[in-house]
């Protein structure tokens, strides 16, 4: 039997930020706004957006503040990535709630990711946050490659605990422990956050799983069983990070919604209209979805002998 006490999670979506930002083709502004609205109104509360980062980097994510300023937020709070004090300063002019920053734990994939040091990385974070609390707003830290780095291999948790050491200075809202390209387990996974809690009792964590090699609901629920309530995913699957090796697909959010509802834990998000939004997606990206309740529905779905 499965020991879990939780009640309730926090899922918040990252379609719009994680997931387009790995698309190719061209997703007209009208059609995002469009996506982010209906995972609104599904129950989502919390909603990474988009990013404010070059447009060389990132093209997908060049409308930004065209889409922040078409979406019908209601009660979610919202929320975006920057990845220095320049995307952060543009960020606080639009009507958001958070700022997100990411620093990798490898040194070598923080070079790749944001062509910096880890230690400039710190820094940047430093000023990025100083602008978040000067606006009002909510700061947090994705610790990217938390389980693993493809280029570093795996390490000890120790070197988690260093660098959210160096993190805690600047009252830090939450950390997202994130498996950037789906190396982690779910032992890992119970380890790892058991041991972060215990270390840094006073600090919020959330997870940030991929499902690279289809262990990412495992993972949550491992999550789960070590005291994590919040998660990120996303409609359909879709996403992953463009400067990691294999870094394909977040937790679908459909699935996990749908997981844990079938085993007692509220969402409040609305199974069945996450599926029609699913399927929104579907036809706006012209592919199948890895998801995979799009395919069969929920498993509480009779059919007619």
């Amino acid at each position: 039997m499965l020991d879990i006490q939780k009640q309730k999670v926090f899922i918040t979506d990252v379609t719009g930020r994680d997931g387009f930002q790995m698309e190719k083709d061209w997703i007209p502004t009208e059609q995002k706004i469009a996506i982010i609205n209906g995972l609104i109104r599904t129950g989502v509360k919390r909603v990474e957006v988009t990013s404010f980062v070059s447009p060389k980097a990132v093209p997908q994510l060049k409308d930004a503040k065209e889409v922040l300023a078409g979406i019908e937020k209601g009660d979610a709070q919202i929320a975006v990535l920057v990845p220095n004090k320049k995307g952060a300063e543009l960020a606080v002019e639009t009507e958001i709630d958070e700022i997100n920053a990411v620093i990798s734990v490898s040194e070598t994939h923080n070079r790749k990711n944001v062509r910096k040091t880890v230690d400039e990385s710190i820094q940047e974070i430093s000023s990025i946050n100083s602008i978040a609390k000067e606006h009002g707003k909510k700061m947090n830290v994705g610790l990217a490659t938390t389980f693993g780095c493809p280029f570093e291999g795996l390490y000890p948790v120790e070197k988690v605990e260093e660098l959210i050491g160096r993190l805690t200075e600047f009252e830090i809202n939450s950390f997202a422990l994130s498996d950037t390209t789906g190396m982690a387990n779910p032992q890992q996974v119970f380890n790892f956050v058991e041991y972060l809690k215990s270390a840094f009792p006073e600090e919020t964590f959330s997870l940030h799983l991929h499902n690279t090699r289809g262990m990412g609901l495992s993972n949550m629920l491992a999550g789960v069983q070590a005291g994590i309530e919040a998660f990120d995913a996303a409609l359909g699957g879709i996403g992953g990070c463009p400067f990691a090796p294999g870094a394909t697909g977040n937790v679908c959010l459909e699935d996990a919604v749908h997981m844990f509802e079938q085993i007692g834990i509220t969402t409040g998000i609305d199974p069945d209209l996450l599926i029609g939004e699913a399927k929104n997606l579907e036809s706006v990206l012209g592919y199948t979805l890895p998801g995979q309740v799009i395919k069969s529905g929920q498993s509480t779905k009779t059919y007619q002998a």
